[in-house]
């Protein structure tokens, strides 16, 4: 019995050891580690473009594969991110790849509270911060504007169809002190309650093969205005 005990506590020990372990990459770090060593390893590359952002971002290459397979194109999304999370590795998953452009498209997991409370303005200071070191850094920032969203299947009640327009007017202010590109998904994206139609998001959130492609035509548009910058 008391051998029993014992091993069944060891037990516990380990898994709470591994537990802890992954718990404590709070910007999931691990997850493009390797992909990242092996770009690195690369020839550069004068039109590498790295997409920064959540689940919208990484459902991106599977929703509508065709557009990352322009070899220049690097996702990387993480699902479920916030601008804090986004922030801690935007050295390792931006800055070390050496791109010419990043599209920064987040804030909207934020509003949600995923990592808990954030005001408009944390949020719009932690984008802020990732532009300012991709500018450090002789990277050109695109700013993107959040998705539409009427509410969140996973936490509604947070009323995203009026905080999103005003965070996004305050990332379109930060953009023009800049004199940085603005590209509004939002305005392009929007039906009459300030969320997603079905056409381009099932969930309200997620935007469907169409609504890709509408940002595809959108996000090119930015990129090629920034690279000729």
């Amino acid at each position: 019995m008391l051998r029993t005990r014992t091993l069944f506590l060891i037990l516990l020990s380990f898994l709470s050891f591994f537990n802890n372990a992954k718990a404590q990459d709070w910007a999931n770090l691990g997850k493009y580690q390797d992909a990242n060593l092996q770009l690195m390893k690369s020839a550069s590359d004068d039109a590498r473009v790295v997409f920064m952002g959540n689940s919208i971002t990484e459902g991106w290459s599977v929703a509508n594969p065709g557009f990352f397979k322009n070899p220049s194109f690097i996702n990387r999304g993480i699902s479920g991110q916030t601008t804090p999370q986004m922030l801690l590795r935007f050295r390792q998953d931006v800055i070390d790849l050496n791109p010419k452009v990043v599209l920064i498209l987040a804030g909207t997991n934020d509003i949600a509270g995923n990592t808990g409370p954030m005001t408009l303005e944390q949020i719009r200071d932690n984008i802020k911060s990732m532009v300012e070191l991709a500018e450090v850094n002789g990277i050109c920032p695109i700013v993107c504007a959040v998705l539409p969203a009427f509410d969140y299947p996973w936490k509604p009640g947070q009323s995203p169809n009026i905080k999103i327009p005003k965070l996004n007017e305050m990332l379109r202010e930060l953009a023009e002190q800049k004199g940085l590109n603005y590209l509004d998904y939002f305005g392009a994206m929007a039906d009459e309650r300030n969320g997603l139609p079905k056409a381009l998001a099932e969930d309200g959130v997620h935007p469907t093969k169409e609504g890709y492609e509408i940002m595809n035509t959108l996000a090119l548009e930015a990129i090629q205005k920034a690279l000729k910058k």
